[in-house]
């Protein structure tokens, strides 16, 4: 029996979860933009994405309230996409299902590094700091390379990644 395209008729918050969050390239979108990517051509380069892919994605995830379209050039007219408080709530399922992947299918150790800065501590598994106890504000945690972070890439995110950065701040591009 074949799977069914949606979740429609499911009375499960999981399923219609899934079903804005769970195509494939989605999750990768939105922890790029946790990261600080905004620009559509930024996400394109880091995320290897076909257009059309990426396109629909993020006018998914506008329309469901997840991201904002905002102007940051008039001439050529040209907009970023910033995460809302709605999903910027999605950091903690995003986190912890990178973090379920390194324990479970990375050989290399984790490819992301996350601390709590006014602590200088890091993050746990489940994005709490130990030093403070409290599940630190994103603007509060700075990412960086892991040991298993690819260092190969040459995409102007991948480069800006390399270098210790806080969460949603704008990457340079």
């Amino acid at each position: 029996m074949a799977l069914g395209k949606n979740y429609e008729g499911q009375d499960c918050s999981l399923a219609r979860a899934l079903e804005l969050v769970g195509e494939r390239w989605t999750l990768l979108v939105v922890r790029d933009a946790l990261y600080g990517v905004r620009r559509y051509g930024d996400f394109l380069a880091h995320l290897d994405i076909p257009r059309a892919v990426l396109s629909q994605r993020l006018q998914a995830l506008v329309e469901a309230g997840v991201m904002e379209r905002r102007p940051y050039q008039d001439s050529p007219p040209r907009d970023e996409y910033v995460l809302t408080e709605m999903g910027r709530e999605l950091w903690a399922p995003v986190h912890l299902l990178a973090r379920w992947g390194e324990r479970h299918l990375s050989a290399n150790g984790p490819h992301r590094i996350f601390d709590h800065q006014p602590c200088g501590t890091r993050l746990d598994r489940d994005g709490l700091c130990p030093a403070c106890g409290a599940r630190p504000p994103l603007e509060e945690i700075e990412v960086r390379p892991g040991p298993g972070a690819d260092r190969t890439r040459q995409d102007p995110v991948s480069v800006a990644l390399r270098r210790p950065h806080r969460m949603l701040r704008p990457l340079p591009g």
